[in-house]
């Protein structure tokens, strides 16, 4: 099985508890965030973590004493201490990412991450938001970006869908228009 697929696997499992919890469980991304946080800052404690000569036991007992300093959910804690059992816990990150993206799913979120040329402004933000998510039919949670490889304009990407309004796609357009018409 691929890291990606074990990573899918764990985050369904999670999401599917913290979805049954409702909105006491909310924190819980927020939480395991901050636990991932702690292990990059920190390579002893991720070593300690990952490695086979530490006992299950001893690492538990650390994760508990991080968790209990975090203000960890229970949630939070126990799906900690499977990851040390299955010695899964290098896998935080990507079972963190897979989680995000299937809790957003599962809420009806749609993920954009938007390049432009420049910072957009608030209200620039806002109308993008307001018609991609007319575009989709679902809420977007937007993800900003400046690329100086762009003269002008916006690019979307939605999972797989690309909306093109940068003058750099535009002028693309139309020399595939006029070289088709040549």
């Amino acid at each position: 099985m691929t890291l990606s697929a074990v990573a899918t696997r764990y985050a369904n499992a999670l999401a599917d508890v913290v979805t049954a919890g409702g909105a006491a469980l909310a924190g819980v991304p927020q939480e395991l965030r901050s636990f991932e946080s702690t292990l990059s800052s920190s390579p002893e404690l991720l070593n300690a973590l990952i490695t086979p000569a530490v006992p299950a036991s001893r690492k538990k007992a650390v994760v508990g004493r991080v968790a209990q300093a975090l203000q960890l959910s229970k949630i939070s804690q126990n799906l900690l201490f499977v990851l040390i059992d299955k010695r899964r816990i290098s896998s935080l990150s990507g079972i963190l990412h897979s989680f995000e993206l299937i809790l957003d799913e599962r809420m009806g979120f749609a993920r954009a991450n938007v390049s432009s040329a420049r910072e957009l402004s608030e209200p620039q933000r806002a109308a993008l938001t307001a018609e991609l998510e007319r575009l989709t039919g679902k809420r977007i949670r937007m993800h900003f970006a400046v690329d100086g490889g762009l003269i002008g304009g916006v690019v979307a990407r939605i999972g797989s869908t690309v909306y093109d309004g940068s003058v750099r796609g535009q002028l693309e357009t139309l020399e595939r228009r006029l070289s088709s018409e040549g």
